[in-house]
């Protein structure tokens, strides 16, 4: 890139606007915690992910995630399940009762991402999508990231 401070102004917007939609999740949803909401989500999303990888993947401590996923196993939602590789290792699952709670975290990011696409067009968000996964797809290091 040839300017300099274009990229930083780029970086620096995303960062902005990813915060300003935590910041709308949170002042919109009473469903749970951010955290506690992405961690739901991620452990929907891969079955069977381990703690550890869950940690990385959410770039938090693993006794901080531990906690989480006590809180969420408390409530029923989440459940550990030892790894048949390594029974050291514990690999996460969601349960029945996390459905309904699923609905309302995705309808609360529904009405974060309705607000900050307005005067978007599809075409202009495709755009978008594409030009991200492709930022991603550049900065992606296969050789330590197991969940993309």
């Amino acid at each position: 890139m040839a300017d300099k401070n274009l990229g930083n102004s780029i970086g620096f917007l995303m960062t902005d606007v990813l915060r300003l939609m935590r910041r709308e999740y949170n002042k919109n949803s009473s469903v749970m915690t951010l955290m506690q909401a992405k961690t739901l989500l991620s452990v929907s999303r891969y079955p069977g992910i381990r703690q550890v990888t869950l940690a990385e993947h959410l770039e938090i401590q693993p006794i901080s995630l531990a906690r989480l996923i006590d809180q969420l196993a408390k409530a029923g939602l989440v459940e550990r399940r030892a790894d048949s590789a390594d029974r050291r290792a514990y690999c996460l699952y969601v349960t029945d009762a996390a459905a309904e709670q699923l609905t309302h975290i995705n309808q609360a990011i529904g009405e974060v991402r309705v607000k900050a696409f307005d005067g978007l067009t599809v075409h202009e968000i495709d755009q978008l999508q594409g030009l991200l996964e492709k930022i991603h797809r550049n900065l992606q290091d296969d050789s330590s990231d197991s969940v993309s």
